[in-house]
C-alpha cells in the first residue's frame, strides 16, 4: 500500500499510526474526567466505585503490558495494533449502552485490553525503523500525539457530552476506533523493506518464558519502573479522573471550562515529553533529566495544593508546569531500553509501561476512597459533591509520589552498564 514511499518518509508514517492507536488510548483513559456526574448519577455510585470505573481500564491496561511486549517481539506490532482496535471499538460501544455498573466495567475492561497495545507497539515501530539515537526524542513524539488525544477527551468531550450525552459519545469513540483497526492494517509494516528481522531484534525463536525471565531479573528495570510509575500515577489520577471536578469546586467552573483548565496539564504533558527526550539525547545522559524533572514536578504539586487564595491564572499555569516536567517520565523508557537486548525490548517497554500505568490504577480509586472517607454528606443531582478539605486530604498523595521519584531517580546508574 505504501511500497513507493521515500523510507524515511515512510517511517513517520508508519509511526504515526502507531502513535494515533497509543492517542486513542489516551482519550479513553481521561475520558471519564468529564462524566463524572453523569457517571455517579446513572449508575447511582460514589467516588471509589467511578474510581474503580475508571481505573479498570487501567488494570486491564497495565496488567498486560508484559504479555503484550512479549507478543510484540514474537508477532509483530502491525497484527496485534489491529486486532487491538477492534476490540477498543467493540469495549465502547458495550460501554456505551451499558445499564447497570456491571455491565459498565464489562466495557471498560474491554477497552482496557484494546488500548493496551498503544504505547507498546508504536515503540517497537520506533525501535525497528528509526536510529537508536533518535529513541527518546521519537518517544517523546509519541507521547506528544497521545496529549493530542487526552486534550480532545478534555473541553472538547465535555461539550459533545453535554450536546448529544455520554453514552452517544462513546458510541462516536467505538466508530473511530474501528476506522483506526481498518487504516493500521493497510497502512502499517513491521519492518523497513528489504530488512532481517534478526537486525531489528525479532524475539519469536526466544521462549517467551525465557524472554520473562531476562526483563524481571534486572534489577534495573524494577528501580526505573518505580520511577516511572511515581512520575505517572498523579498525572493519571488527577488529569485522568479527578482534575476536572476538583478544578470545578476549587474556582466554581463549569464542566466545560474546568475540562480546559485541566486541558493544560495535558498540553504541558504534551510539550514536556518531546522536550525531556531531546534534552536527554542532546546530553547522553539520562539519570540528570530523570531528577530534575521529578524535583520540578514536587515543586509544582507542593505550590498548586498549598498556596491559600490560589488564582485561577497561577493554578492554569501550575497544571501546565506540573504536566511539562511530568512529562520526563518518557526518559525512563529509553533509560530502560538501553539496557535491555533488542530482543526483548517490546517485553521490557511493556514491564515499564505497566508499571506507571499500574500506578495510576492504584491512584484513582485510592483518591476516590480518601474523598468518600472526608465527604461531608452533601449530594446535588443525585450525586456526591466533595468539598475542598476532601480534596485537600485526598491530593497530598500526590506529591508524594514525586518524593519517590526523586529517590529512585538517585539510584538508576547514570550510564547503562556495558554489555
Amino acid at each position: 500500500m505504501i511500497g513507493g514511499m521515500n523510507i524515511a518518509y515512510r517511517a513517520w508514517v508508519v509511526w504515526a499510526f502507531g502513535a494515533l492507536s497509543f492517542s486513542y488510548a489516551f482519550f479513553q483513559r481521561v475520558a471519564p474526567s468529564v462524566m463524572v456526574v453523569d457517571l455517579m448519577r446513572d449508575f447511582a455510585v460514589g467516588a471509589a466505585i467511578l474510581g474503580n470505573l475508571s481505573a479498570i481500564y487501567l488494570y486491564a491496561y497495565a496488567g498486560l503490558q508484559i504479555p503484550i511486549g512479549l507478543a510484540l517481539d514474537r508477532w509483530g506490532p502491525r497484527r496485534m495494533l489491529t486486532g487491538a482496535a477492534v476490540i477498543a471499538a467493540f469495549g465502547s460501544t458495550f460501554f456505551a449502552i451499558s445499564e447497570n455498573i456491571s455491565l459498565a466495567y464489562f466495557g471498560r475492561l474491554l477497552v482496557g485490553i484494546g488500548c493496551a497495545v498503544g504505547f507498546v507497539g508504536a515503540l517497537k515501530l520506533a525501535t525497528h525503523w528509526f536510529p537508536t539515537n533518535r529513541f527518546a526524542f521519537v518517544s517523546g513524539l509519541t507521547m506528544f500525539v497521545a496529549m493530542l488525544g487526552a486534550i480532545a477527551g478534555q473541553a472538547p468531550l465535555a461539550a459533545l457530552v453535554g450536546a448529544v450525552g455520554w453514552r452517544e459519545s462513546m458510541l462516536i469513540a467505538a466508530v473511530f476506533a474501528a476506522f483506526l483497526a481498518v487504516a493500521t492494517w493497510l497502512f502499517v509494516r513491521d519492518l523497513p523493506p528489504d530488512e532481517d528481522r534478526q537486525v531489528h531484534g525479532d524475539g519469536s525463536q526466544i521462549p517467551i518464558s525465557t524472554s520473562l525471565v531476562r526483563v524481571l531479573a534486572g534489577p534495573q528495570n524494577w528501580i526505573i519502573a518505580i520511577y516511572g510509575g511515581a512520575m505517572t500515577a498523579p498525572f493519571l489520577a488527577y488529569a485522568g479522573l479527578w482534575g476536572v471536578t476538583h478544578q470545578m469546586q476549587l474556582f466554581g467552573l463549569d464542566r466545560v471550562a474546568a475540562a480546559g483548565s485541566n486541558s493544560l496539564m495535558l498540553i504541558g504533558w504534551a510539550v514536556g515529553a518531546p522536550a525531556g527526550g531531546w534534552v536527554s539525547d542532546q546530553l547522553g545522559r539520562r539519570r540528570l533529566p530523570m531528577t530534575g524533572a521529578a524535583t520540578l514536578s514536587l515543586l509544582g504539586w507542593i505550590i498548586l495544593l498549598n498556596t491559600p487564595e490560589l488564582s485561577l491564572a497561577l493554578d492554569r499555569l501550575l497544571l501546565f508546569f506540573i504536566g511539562a516536567t511530568s512529562g520526563g517520565m518518557v526518559i525512563c523508557i529509553a533509560a530502560a531500553r538501553e539496557r535491555a537486548p533488542a530482543e526483548v525490548s517490546g517485553a521490557t517497554t511493556g514491564f515499564i509501561n505497566m508499571a506507571m500505568v499500574g500506578a495510576g490504577a492504584l491512584m484513582q480509586p485510592a483518591i476516590g476512597y480518601l474523598l468518600d472517607n472526608n465527604w461531608d454528606g452533601t449530594i446535588v443531582n443525585g450525586a456526591r459533591l466533595y468539598s475542598l478539605a476532601a480534596f485537600d486530604a485526598a491530593l497530598v498523595t500526590l506529591p508524594g509520589c514525586a518524593i519517590l521519584a526523586i529517590i529512585a531517580s538517585l539510584i538508576i546508574p547514570a550510564k547503562p552498564k556495558t554489555r
